[in-house]
């Protein structure tokens, strides 16, 4: 598998796009590896590394999931859980916090937040393949919450787990998150 995915990645890697040192700005900024690129004048090598992203999976006293469903693309339409990419000089809890005011209007403190897991991931951004580390977070909340949906999020509701269908969500990630979360559940995660 890792062959396929080295392979797949050089189809749509992002470097492909980076036709001159950034550096030097020489013509001769070639492939160095699957994940870099190197300057043949200057010697300067970029990594093409993972963007740091954040999901919540909030749970309510009832032990609801909080599901939002996309307003952008991609995958405009389908389930989605409130998270989104952390800032440059942000700590992932920081983003996490930021993230679910932005999405929800809720404030909620990084004492509220549990780490579970992580999953690679793709986003296509602006017509390219972007490469993420989503790491998913724990986030309890009292059921009254007042949630408004913002941002790219065009509506969000609470949802028992058993009614949970992780087909129904359009990210890789999230979908794969969401069957993680549920089986941790199953195995006795205390929410």
């Amino acid at each position: 598998m890792q062959n396929t995915e080295k392979t797949t990645m050089s189809k749509t890697h992002l470097l492909e796009k980076f036709h001159y040192c950034p550096l030097c700005g020489s013509p001769r900024f070639e492939v160095n590896d699957f994940k870099s690129k190197r300057c043949l004048d200057c010697g300067f090598v970029y990594y093409f590394n993972p963007a740091g992203a954040v999901v919540a999976l909030i749970v309510n006293d009832r032990g609801e999931l909080l599901v939002g469903t996309r307003g952008e693309q991609p995958a405009k339409g389908t389930l989605d859980l409130i998270g989104g990419f952390a800032d440059c000089g942000e700590t992932a809890e920081q983003a996490m916090c930021r993230e679910i005011k932005e999405e929800t209007g809720m404030n909620v403190s990084e004492s509220q937040l549990r780490y579970l897991f992580s999953r690679p991931n793709t986003y296509l951004y602006s017509g390219l393949v972007v490469h993420t580390m989503d790491l998913f977070y724990l986030c309890r909340v009292s059921s009254s919450a007042h949630i408004v949906a913002h941002d790219d999020v065009a509506s969000c509701r609470w949802t028992p787990l058993a009614e949970l269908h992780p087909d129904q969500f359009g990210l890789d990630s999230i979908r794969e998150g969401v069957i993680q979360y549920l089986k941790l559940v199953e195995e006795g995660l205390t929410i």
